[in-house]
Order: structure tokens, then C-alpha cells, then sequence
């Protein structure tokens, strides 16, 4: 027999002898029990059960009645095998079947009479997936029994492990004594899972003895993750082997409690605590090695039973002492008969079924834990995940870890304390890696193998413009436009504001540039005032010159429109303003050589010229050609203004603040019609260029049109190439230079003359040169 499944027998006797002497439950009634064996052969549960129904046994403590000897109810058997043998025969005879094993319910859920204490295997695979999530570990074996069980236990597994990323490197049936051959093929698989039944662990170490050395070191570097349906457990020859090779295993076990007393109650066992006990002599000879005169012949390997044993003394593979999962749903099975068996009476009744039915049927037990029935399942479906450390003595020691609790909040239902955990020796890395290639760092992105499982892939590096932030990414993502990428293409950094600003050095030199030219045409005009009474600046048509002295040093000042951030006033003033500035500048420029033009031909004899040379001209010129530039920006600030807009795409790591146009065909209509108004100022300054006349300054004026038509043509495609601050930089320079092309060339001569010859600065001078 199995030593360690002796504890299910004691634990039943425990509830039985725990209600008996409970007197707020069966007043007046006393329980009894049978106990049967099914010889590790499934067939034999059959005559089993129908000697319960129709022999008497004299195993029944306290058993006062001698005849009535009614069958309430059924608990067992363990394995799905037996119970479902047990099943049929007792859904038949409508006893109830209360079972105590996981699997016991693959079998049995279709019979009516088959009721379940333990948690359902579904929370239990959902439990395995979360523990190798915890952990990264996605490249599995799994070895699973081959039978009824088993297989249901992959088709429940394998797709709850694909949907959450787990890839299963290989899944191997073993028979009901397990074989594992050319496992050596699979020698990178760190992780297995065991799904079996009570004797696979024996099994698995038979094998891996008879495997040799070799194949046990194989397996030493192992991390072994087994379901509740295993018992960690070694029996008869096998009790001295080592088991080293299970160090560190991960187990989930049906969820147990420390039952009150029961530990002092295994104290009292002896073997002769209970004469109707036929198992007891049998579990004594096993456990402690020994034999009874009245059972074997003594031999000089085996000492006699002195009935002084202790059962703390076993080897934990063999008996333990604490009540474990297995023996705790049996203890509450007998409790809930009990419970339900009380109801029943209280409702003039021993049908067990109909109590059974009722929801609200249920109670805590001397844990205090609640036990109530729902669809012939016991509620409450939790597992205690454990951790198994072996000790020299060939014993070990079992860790509560964890749990899974399916009934638990959100995010509470899986816990785990990884700080408890012990890992085999053997191990490289802790915690151990399960992966079927290196995981993607950051700035990497799965590529998936052809021909292989989808946890086996490559990393590819992410496009450009594309990270990805963590590891083992299906794909790579974009940043937000606000953000960029890094160069190592794993993570997004904000992206700097730009724009030109004062604090810029540009942007300080344009200002200063700007500043400056604006006063020297401020200090012109004054020269040109105060001076205003000399021949040279009354030649030059006084009023006409403050006009251009004044639109140019506006040219100057509109620059400062295009620098600091932008905002919304800005934006809607700065080009119309040095539209209109630079149009009433050139316009000056038209009516100056236009009036040379016609101050010669109104020399001729019988001219009717005389009259247009004069202000009348000069107004006819500059308010028409200006009110049209006005007229174009009213226009444009009334359909489609300028405003403060971001550019995140055309810099990379820029967000670029500007003013948006609006219309950029009113924008180039505004520089077209500069554009136009220069070329014909350029035309009329070049045809009279060389007019031999004292107060001619065409031939100044036509060089400093040719600098200002090639400033601007050139600002088209230099404006159209550049992007942020640097586009703004573009449009300040052409401003500043044609500007300043005008000034040095117009009003740089008159200065000279001016400030340095006075005495050039005369009429009879200026009669002497024009002669």
C-alpha cells in the first residue's frame, strides 16, 4: 500500500470522531464508516461498492445501532478510474458520491449522484499560465499521463498557453508508468510540467535511475512544475532514493488548512489505536521497515514492530504529518455529509440529494472557512502553489508560496512570494530563463522563424522612425508627434521647441543688425533735415527722400515683427507690414527715376512734360502703387489670415513654432508684386543711367535695384529649402539686405558729399559737373 495515502483514512476517521463528540451537530445520532481499497486496480472498486450496499463490515467505531446500518453517502475514491467505477454503480442506488480528488470530476459529472469537494482543474491550468507569466518563462515541456485525464488536461492546457504567449517546445504522453525516452532531444527545455496521477513521481524517478547518471544529471537542471493531481510521494523500494533532482520543484496543491488537533491525533496512532483498523499493521510494517511475529517470519534485514514508532519519525515521502491537500477535502467531504445529513433531518428526510440541491445550504468548519454546494461543485475554488525543498536526510519539506484564488478581487487572484522560493542548485540563473531563443532588447522587434513554434523568432531592428520601449515586442511603434526617437531606437524624448528667438545667437545678431541700419537711416534723415537748405538735398526732392528714409527704416524695424515666439498679433502684421514698407519704399524709388525721366524730356522745346515733373507725379506714382499692396493684404487678412502654428514633421527632434500663411498664394502675391514693382524701377533706373545731369542718381539707384531683384530672386528657392528658424532667418536677411542695398547705394554718396565735402555741396558746383 501507499504509506502516504494512509493520512486520507486517518483524516476521515478524524471528522468522523470530531462530529461524534461535536454535540451542537446529530444530536443523538452517531457516525460510522467503512473504509475500502482498490489494490491499485480500478475493477475492484466494483465489488467493493456493492458490499457496501448490501454486506455489513464490523469496521465502525461508535457504531451503536447494530442494526440500522443505513449508507448515507460515499467518499472517494481517488483517481478517475475508481470513481468513476463507483459512479455508476452508485447513481443507480441514488447514494450520494462526495468526491476528494481533482480528477475525480472528469468522469463523473454527468451522474447526478456525484458530488465534488475540490476546485475546478480549469482554475488550476489558469494558475500554471500565470506562474510561468510571473516568471517570462514561455518555452515549456509538458509531460502529461496518457489517458482520459491527460488528454483532457492538454486540450484545456495547450490553448490557454498559446492565447497568452507560451509555446509548449513538446508534449510527451506517458504511459501509466511513466518512460522517458530520448528526452536528451530536448535538453534546452528547462521547464517541464507534470500532469499524472499518484504514482507518476515514483514512476518518473524508477526511470530516471534506470536511465543512468548521465540521463539523472540531465534532468537535475530541471525546474519540475507539478499539478495537484500528483503526490510528491515514494514508496517501497524506492524510499532511499535520492531525490534531489525534484529540489526546488514548483507544485500546486488543493488548497489546506492546519486543522485543529489533527497533528496531536496522528500522535495517538499506534497500531493498536483501533482493532477494526485492518490497514494499520500493513502501514506499520511499510513505514518504519519492521515486521508483526503474527504476520511475517523474522529476518535479519528487518527488526521487529514494537508498536513505539512515531509517526513524525517518516520521511515526509512516505507520511506527513501535516494535513495535506488531498486529506483536507476529505476532512471537509465528512463534514459536509455530516452537515447535510442534519439538514435532512430537520426536514423529516435522509435524501441527501435534496439537501445536496439547496444553495443555501452550506457552513464554516473549524477553520473557519465556508463550505457550501453550488451545481453539485463545492464553491471556493483555491490552490496553494508550493514549493518542494529536499533535505539530506532524503526527506523534504513543502513551502507555501502562493495561491491562486479564482474567487479573489481583480489582480489578487494569482499570488506568490518569490522572495521564499529555493531553486535547484544546479540552475545557472536565478530565477531561471525559459525562453526558446534571447529575449528582443528595447529598439528590437520579433521576427518570426518560418518552421518554428511562435516563441522561437529573431529581432530584427526597428525602421527608422519606429522604437519599441520594453522586451520581446511583436512590433515597433511610432513615437507621438510631439516626441523622437532615440538612436538606440528604444525610447521617445520630447522634442525641443524652436523657434528664432532673441536669446538665439542668430537671432540676437539679426536683431542688433536690424537695430542698427534702422538708427544710421534715423541719423540720415536727420542729416537730410537739417541739411535740407542745401542744394544736393533740395535736388533730390525733400519730401520724397524723408518718404524713402522713413519706409526704409519701417523695412528695418518690420524685421523685428519676425522674431521671438509667435503669436497671434504678430503673425497677422508681420508680412502685411513689410508688404506695404517695402512697396512704399520701392514706389519712392519708381517716382525718383520716373521724374529724372521726365525732367529731360520736359526740356525740349514745346514739352508738355514740365507739368507732371513735380509732387503731382510723385503722388500719382506712390499712393496708387502702395493702396494696391494695401488692398492685396486687407484681402489676404480677411479670407485666409496668417496664425501661430507647430510644425512637428519637418525637423526631426523640433517642434517648430511658426506662423502658418494662411494662403500661400496671397503670400507670393505680396513678394510678386515687390518683385514687379522693383523690375520696373530697375528698367526705368537703367534707361536713364546715363542722362548726363548733376542731379542724376540713376545710375546709384539702378545698382542698388540689381542687389535688390537678386536678394529676392534668390530668396524664393533658399526660403522654399529651409524649415523653422532658419526659414524665418532667411526671410529677416533678404529684408535686411535689400534694405541696406538701398540705403548704401542711394544715400551713401549724398552723405559723403555732405558730411566730408561741403564744399562740393554748392550750385556752382553742381552747374560745373552738370556741364
Amino acid at each position: 500500500m501507499s504509506t502516504k495515502f494512509y493520512q486520507h483514512a486517518l483524516a476521515l476517521a478524524f471528522a468522523v470522531h470530531e462530529i461524534n463528540q461535536d454535540p451542537q451537530i446529530l444530536i443523538n445520532v452517531t457516525l460510522g464508516f467503512h473504509i475500502c481499497d482498490s489494490y491499485y486496480d480500478a475493477t475492484m472498486t466494483y465489488r467493493s461498492t456493492l458490499d457496501l450496499l448490501f454486506k455489513s463490515h464490523q469496521f465502525s467505531p461508535n457504531y451503536k445501532c447494530d442494526k440500522q446500518r443505513n449508507l448515507i453517502a460515499v467518499i472517494g475514491g481517488l483517481g478517475a478510474a475508481t470513481s468513476s467505477h463507483m459512479a455508476k454503480l452508485l447513481d443507480f442506488y441514488k447514494i450520494p458520491q462526495v468526491g476528494s480528488d481533482l480528477e475525480i470530476s472528469l468522469k463523473t459529472t454527468h451522474y447526478s449522484s456525484f458530488y465534488s469537494m475540490v476546485p475546478k482543474e480549469s482554475h488550476q491550468n489558469i494558475g500554471i499560465v500565470h506562474l510561468l507569466q510571473y516568471f517570462g518563462w514561455i518555452w515549456v515541456g509538458i509531460f502529461a499521463v496518457d489517458n482520459n485525464s491527460g488528454q483532457h488536461f492538454l486540450q484545456s492546457l495547450e490553448p490557454l498557453l498559446h492565447e497568452n504567449g507560451i509555446c509548449a517546445a513538446y508534449t510527451k504522453r506517458l504511459p501509466y508508468i511513466a518512460r522517458l525516452d530520448k528526452m536528451e532531444e530536448h535538453i534546452e527545455i528547462c521547464y517541464i510540467i507534470i500532469y499524472g496521477e499518484s504514482l507518476t513521481i515514483a514512476a518518473l524517478r524508477f526511470i530516471l535511475t534506470l536511465g543512468g547518471i548521465e540521463n539523472e544529471k540531465l534532468y537535475f537542471k530541471k525546474v519540475w512544475i507539478m499539478t495537484a493531481q500528483l503526490d510528491f510521494m515514494l514508496t517501497g523500494l524506492l524510499r532511499g532514493w535520492d531525490l534531489q533532482i525534484f529540489h526546488g520543484a514548483i507544485a500546486f496543491a488543493i488548497h489546506s488548512e492546519d486543522t485543529p488537533n489533527f497533528g496531536e491525533f496522528l500522535k495517538t496512532i499506534n497500531p493498536h489505536w483501533n482493532k477494526g483498523d485492518r490497514f494499520i499493521q500493513v502501514f506499520w510494517e511499510q513505514a518504519f521497515d519492521c515486521f508483526f511475529p503474527e504476520s511475517w517470519e523474522q529476518t535479519e534485514v528487518m527488526g521487529q514492530c514494537t508498536g513505539k514508532e512515531k509517526l513524525e519519525d517518516i520521511f515526509k515521502p512516505q507520511f506527513e504529518m501535516s494535513m495535506t491537500g488531498h486529506s483536507y477535502s476529505v476532512y471537509n467531504a465528512v463534514h459536509s455529509v455530516a452537515r447535510l445529513l442534519e439538514f435532512t433531518l430537520g426536514h423529516n428526510t435522509i435524501n441527501l440529494k435534496y439537501a445536496f440541491s439547496k444553495k443555501n445550504v452550506s457552513f464554516n468548519n473549524s477553520v473557519g472557512e465556508s463550505i457550501s454546494f453550488e451545481q453539485r461543485m463545492a464553491t471556493g475554488d483555491k490552490f496553494d502553489i508550493v514549493n518542494l525543498e529536499t533535505l539530506p536526510n532524503n526527506s523534504f519539506q513543502r513551502r507555501n508560496v502562493g495561491k491562486v484564488d479564482s474567487s479573489a478581487p481583480q489582480g489578487e487572484q494569482f499570488t506568490i512570494d518569490e522572495n521564499m522560493l529555493v531553486w535547484h542548485p544546479g540552475l545557472k540563473q536565478l530565477p531561471p530563463l525559459a525562453l526558446c531563443n534571447e529575449r528582443c532588447r528595447p529598439g528590437y522587434q520579433k521576427k518570426r522563424k518560418e518552421g518554428k513554434p511562435f516563441c522561437c523568432y529573431e529581432c530584427s531592428r526597428c525602421p527608422d522612425g519606429e522604437i519599441s520601449n520594453s522586451t520581446d515586442m511583436d512590433d515597433c511603434f511610432r513615437c507621438p508627434e510631439d516626441h523622437y526617437p532615440s538612436n538606440d531606437r528604444n525610447m521617445c524624448i520630447p522634442k525641443k521647441t524652436s523657434f528664432l528667438s532673441y536669446g538665439d545667437p542668430l537671432g540676437t545678431s539679426l536683431a542688433v543688425i536690424a537695430a542698427s541700419f534702422a538708427f544710421i537711416t534715423a541719423l540720415v534723415l536727420g542729416v537730410f533735415i537739417k541739411h535740407k537748405d542745401t542744394p544736393l538735398v533740395k535736388a533730390n526732392n525733400q519730401n520724397l527722400t524723408y518718404i524713402l528714409l522713413a519706409s526704409l527704416m519701417l523695412c528695418f524695424l518690420s524685421s523685428f515683427l519676425f522674431l521671438g515666439e509667435p503669436r497671434e498679433v504678430t503673425c497677422l502684421l508681420r508680412q502685411s507690414i513689410f508688404g506695404l514698407t517695402f512697396s512704399v519704399a520701392i514706389s519712392c524709388i519708381l517716382a525718383k527715376t520716373t521724374i529724372v525721366s521726365l525732367a529731360f524730356l520736359a526740356t525740349r522745346p514745346g514739352s508738355r512734360m514740365m507739368k507732371w515733373v513735380g509732387n503731382r507725379l510723385v503722388h500719382f506714382i506712390i499712393f496708387p502703387c502702395s493702396l494696391l499692396q494695401a488692398c492685396i493684404c486687407l484681402l489676404w487678412l480677411t479670407y485666409s489670415p496668417p496664425y501661430p502654428d507647430v510644425d512637428m514633421k519637418s525637423i526631426t527632434k523640433e517642434i517648430i513654432i511658426q506662423c502658418n500663411e494662411g494662403s500661400v498664394v496671397m503670400f507670393y502675391c505680396v513678394i510678386g508684386y515687390i518683385g514687379l514693382l522693383a523690375m520696373a524701377s530697375f528698367i526705368v533706373a537703367f534707361q536713364v543711367r546715363k542722362l548726363p545731369d548733376s542731379f542724376n542718381e540713376a545710375k546709384f539707384i539702378t545698382f542698388s535695384m540689381l542687389v535688390f531683384c537678386s536678394v529676392w530672386i534668390c530668396f524664393v528657392p533658399t526660403y522654399l529649402s529651409t524649415k523653422g528658424k532658419d526659414m524665418v532667418a532667411v526671410e529677416i536677411f533678404s529684408i535686411l539686405f535689400s534694405s541696406a542695398a538701398l540705403l548704401g547705394f542711394i544715400f551713401a554718396p549724398k552723405c559723403y558729399i555732405i558730411a566730408l565735402r561741403p564744399d562740393l555741396n554748392n550750385r556752382e558746383q553742381l552747374i560745373k559737373r552738370k556741364n
